[in-house]
């Protein structure tokens, strides 16, 4: 049986916000386009998705294609969906995007129509004409959805290697808020919400000063109560 619709036909692509700080700033993964349009310029690994594929299957598939980023250190979660007319130059194309966040963001290496692929500082990324189509949207969406979700989720652990000391954790805070958070009131205020963190019975020097103890997270699914931006101010 062959169906027809009255309704015209659409691209879906998906494209992939990944997170990480590095030299002490928030960085995203991005890849530059070898071919056009906006060949040359800076953009979020994704791409189509094909007829047999799942959203996620794409999104883990075009992360591995277009920067050959182990995809077993990702855990994706969709961040939502863009479908602007004329968002894309070639067809019209609704986008579902994704948000992951890493400890240490591996040297990505370009692959597929990716002519390069770097680790970029968030607030150069968001920069006037920096990225393509409108990724700049997506990746502000990305930003601010990490931001909110560092005050009611245990986020923050996810930026960290599995064993932190708290001032490590408060220094993934301190930029991803963009400001100072004082160094004591943190520590109360942390090591008190149930849930959030675990002591390893261990310690650890790095750097000058005594050894400070080591911490995981502590499995909460949601804080309780919330370490909102207000709670440090």
């Amino acid at each position: 049986m062959v169906y027809t619709s009255r309704y015209p036909f659409f691209y879906v692509t998906v494209d992939i916000v990944i997170l990480t700080i590095r030299e002490d700033a928030l960085a995203a993964l991005v890849v530059q386009r070898g071919e056009e349009p906006f060949a040359g310029r800076w953009a979020l690994p994704g791409g189509f998705v094909d007829p047999d594929e799942d959203l996620l299957e794409a999104a883990v598939r075009e992360l591995r294609e277009e920067t050959a980023v182990a995809t077993g250190d990702v855990r994706l979660e969709q961040l939502a969906s863009f479908g602007a007319p004329g968002r894309d130059p070639r067809h019209r194309v609704v986008s579902v995007a994704w948000l992951a966040v890493l400890p240490h963001g591996p040297e990505p290496r370009a692959g597929s129509d990716a002519a390069g692929a770097e680790w970029k500082p968030v607030d150069f990324l968001l920069g006037e004409g920096r990225l393509a189509f409108d990724h700049a949207e997506i990746l502000g969406e990305g930003v601010e959805r990490a931001r909110a979700k560092l005050e009611y989720t245990g986020l923050a652990t996810e930026f960290v290697d599995d064993e932190f000391t708290v001032a490590e954790l408060r220094r993934v805070y301190e930029v991803m808020w963009g400001h100072r958070l004082d160094p004591g009131n943190f520590h109360r205020k942390v090591t008190r919400t149930p849930g959030f963190l675990e002591r390893v019975g261990r310690a650890v020097t790095r750097g000058p000063g005594r050894p400070a103890e080591l911490f995981r997270f502590g499995g909460a699914e949601v804080l309780h109560p919330p370490l909102t931006r207000s709670t440090f101010g």
